[in-house]
């Protein structure tokens, strides 16, 4: 089984990405819990 490098590179990018959503999605929520703890 080849995997052709434009795959890969495909597959890895739209992986970053999503893991990167994920993490600012992480990040929001966490940041919205402090502001209400604050009040």
């Amino acid at each position: 089984m080849l995997v052709e490098v434009k795959d890969t590179l495909t597959l890895m990018i739209q992986f970053g990405i999503f893991i990167v959503t994920l993490l600012g999605l992480v990040v929001s929520i966490a940041m919205a819990i402090n502001q209400n703890k604050k009040k």
